[in-house]
């Protein structure tokens, strides 16, 4: 199967330093009020990148968009020169937080997604520091979905299931990883999910059934 020149040749080690650059090279852009939140400080960062995120690609680029619903998989997405598709979720990581679970998609939005080979899920973690108001990028993480290792992965309740960080602060890459390797990881997540979910399930089933059986003894007041 013919893969990403972007990923498979390297090429996204030159798009993390330029995401790096740009971020560190623009005035400050927060306020004392807002530098206290991350939803802030996140959201201008992803702006900042989505106004020059193809210029940062440069001939990677055959076709680009920053325009999507609020609830779309994706938050940029190009095209390269191979008709690779890429869409990409922005991430943001303010380092002197202890604990921090991002969301990134759906198991089965991303399954349904992988069945084109054509088709890559981009993870873009930016991870910085304030100092006053300055926002400092100390680590760009551009990499496909599968390139995250399962150690630093979860998944939460919700839907099918949401795939998630189990920590931004661990983050293990494995640069240049199998797809059909980490999709097969993930069905035997999911099958070791589900179950669990099932007995969740089942134990809230009783638990309501014995508040009925409460209520129906109860008499009418």
């Amino acid at each position: 199967m013919e893969k990403s020149q972007l990923f498979y040749a390297g090429n996204y080690k030159r798009v993390e330093q330029a995401i790096m650059n740009l971020v560190n090279s623009q005035p400050d852009f927060i306020s004392e009020r807002t530098a206290g939140s991350t939803r802030a400080v996140g959201d201008a960062i992803q702006a900042i990148l989505s106004e020059q995120f193809q210029s940062l690609l440069g001939d990677l680029c055959a076709e680009y968009s920053a325009t999507f619903a609020r609830r779309a998989m994706a938050d940029l997405a190009f095209t390269d020169k191979d008709d690779f598709y890429y869409v990409v979720d922005v991430k943001t990581h303010r380092l002197d937080t202890k604990f921090n679970m991002p969301n990134l998609t759906s198991v089965e939005r991303l399954a349904r997604f992988y069945e084109d080979n054509k088709n890559y899920f981009i993870i873009l973690i930016v991870q910085y520091e304030i100092d006053q108001t300055r926002v400092g990028a100390k680590q760009v993480h551009f990499i496909p979905i599968e390139f995250l290792g399962w150690d630093c992965l979860t998944i939460g309740a919700l839907g099918w299931g949401q795939i998630q960080i189990a920590n931004a602060n661990i983050i293990n890459i494995n640069e240049g990883y199998s797809r059909k390797r980490w999709m097969l990881e993930l069905c035997d997540v999911m099958s070791e999910f589900y179950p669990k979910e099932i007995e969740k399930i089942q134990k809230r089933i009783d638990y309501f059934k014995r508040i009925k059986e409460y209520w129906e003894k109860k008499p009418e007041i």
